[in-house]
């Protein structure tokens, strides 16, 4: 089984980004920071915030999904927001998107927001809302279940230090995936995290057994050359003692963002 763990960036990268996704041929794909723009016919939008000004795909939950025809799909916003085509201001949702490969069904999941709630009229002020997905699904193969859940962590704009609202996020994020998760069964939690590898976080999560793969194997780097800015960690995999891991690897090459791909093949 193969999971791949990506911050899409909006698509900014569209065309590296779905050759990638093309080759890699994943059975469970994890996206975050994904645009849908229901109604909107143009292919790029633009977002602006102040001096942040990033172009973004107008559906790339729909062109993965087109690319992915074999793949069901989950669209899990967390908010409707204006981006712009043109000089014309546009509505346009953002948030996670979970592909599978319908030959392992899904026998469970739940969506539901870790820090705040949906907001249908703006994006919001910073820490905006987040979310998180968790799916159970069957693995023919080993004749068992398998629960993948992921995240796009908040962003703070004073930086990725814990705060009491990465806190409560971790405490949401633990009780969603009980939800769905049975003890004794293989877990795999991944995603922008937005967080430092000494975060209380990961001790929330080892509660659960899960130990990170990114720090724990000494990977020191999960951007891209297009992030320019100090600290380099942001994404995470972590897996229960019971996942064999075959391969593991945060993809330096190519970029199709400014975070690499965290690439999870399990045994």
């Amino acid at each position: 089984m193969r999971v791949i763990s990506l911050n899409a960036w909006g698509g900014k990268l569209h065309e590296s980004l779905v050759r990638y996704l093309l080759d890699a041929d994943p059975d469970v794909l994890c996206l975050q920071e994904v645009t849908r723009s229901v109604g909107v016919t143009s292919d790029w939008l633009e977002y602006r915030d102040g001096s942040d000004i990033l172009p973004q795909r107008a559906n790339l939950f729909d062109e993965i999904k087109a690319i992915l025809p074999h793949h069901d799909a989950f669209f899990a916003p967390t908010a409707r927001g204006t981006l712009f085509d043109g000089d014309r201001q546009v509505w346009s949702e953002f948030g996670l998107a979970t592909f599978v490969r319908n030959s392992y069904p899904v026998i469970g999941h739940a969506i539901d927001f870790v820090h705040g709630d949906f907001s249908g009229d703006g994006y919001g002020e910073h820490p905006r809302p987040r979310n998180a997905h968790c799916l159970r699904i069957f693995d023919y193969a080993r004749s068992q279940p398998i629960t993948i859940a992921q995240l796009h962590g908040l962003r703070d704009l004073a930086g990725k230090g814990d705060t009491p609202a990465r806190h409560a996020q971790a405490q949401s994020l633990v009780s969603l995936i009980r939800r769905i998760w049975r003890p004794g069964e293989r877990l795999v939690v991944c995603g922008d995290l937005n967080l430092l590898p000494d975060s209380a976080t990961f001790a929330a999560l080892a509660e659960l057994g899960l130990t990170d793969l990114v720090t724990s194997r000494g990977h020191t780097d999960t951007r891209t050359s297009h992030y320019t800015k100090d600290g380099r960690y942001a994404d995470y995999m972590l897996v229960t003692a019971d996942v064999y891991v075959a391969v593991f690897d945060p993809v330096a090459h190519p970029e199709v963002s400014d975070h690499r791909a965290l690439l999870l093949e399990i045994g």
